[in-house]
């Protein structure tokens, strides 16, 4: 158990800290697959560990609606939120880079959105179960962590919407075991970020810095834009 909780904060509070403030650190991406792949071969040699998780795409079908319907009252929240208080960004990087927002939409998924699911999803709920106990603690506990990795972006927007989200796509996967859902989920909410024009808030952060410092849990460079980007909501 102890070996637990010491391996929860580094992976999750401690190292994140680590990689946020360093001066020289690795691309985020590769630093997202080489956490995923950690992740990942200890979930597959875990015999109590059920494969099916990693995808079960047949529960899609029987949450669609709920997906669907909670993501289009999210949506259109969002869309009168920008409108109204930072009209100039809405649809704002689609417009000025169709071409990089295109490859953002099809990449971003199966680069970021799925080994965070691993990370955060998967694998927090099967090594920490027996840590954390009931149901509301782990969805908690994945939530955090989620939300806590976006303190490289230092701005309470970030934060605060990947806590709301975490818990979303936790609950998700705890009540579908699909990783397939709860991703499919997560790239809803993160490309329409992106899209509506809130995604600087995911790779701007500070005024006071020249560059940007990509997540740790798995930005996405997108090259062509401005110094400061990075894709991983």
């Amino acid at each position: 158990m102890a070996i637990h909780v010491i391996e929860f904060l580094l992976l999750f509070f401690i190292g994140p800290t680590l990689f946020a403030y360093a001066r020289h650190r690795i691309p985020a991406i590769p630093a997202l697959w080489v956490l995923t792949a950690y992740c990942l071969i200890v979930l597959l040699r875990d015999p109590g560990f059920d494969r099916e998780h990693l995808w079960n795409a047949a529960a899609l079908s029987e949450n669609a609606r709920s997906i669907v319907g909670l993501f289009a009252l999210a949506a259109v929240i969002g869309i009168v939120l920008v409108r109204r208080f930072v009209p100039d960004l809405f649809l704002s990087f689609p417009r000025s880079k169709p071409r990089v927002w295109s490859m953002v939409m099809v990449l971003y998924p199966i680069l970021s959105v799925y080994p965070q699911g691993i990370v955060y999803r998967a694998f927090v709920f099967d090594r920490y179960r027996d840590l954390f106990g009931p149901p509301w603690a782990i969805v908690l506990a994945s939530a955090v962590a989620f939300a806590y990795v976006h303190i490289v972006f230092q701005n309470k927007l970030a934060i605060g919407l990947t806590l709301i989200a975490g818990v979303l796509f936790a609950l998700r996967y705890l009540e579908t075991g699909s990783l397939f859902v709860s991703s499919f989920e997560h790239a809803l909410y993160g490309c329409s970020i992106f899209t509506i024009g809130l995604g600087r808030s995911f790779y701007h952060v500070s005024q006071t810095r020249k560059a940007a410092r990509p997540a740790y849990s798995g930005a996405m460079s997108v090259s062509g834009q401005s110094s400061g980007s990075a894709i991983k909501p």
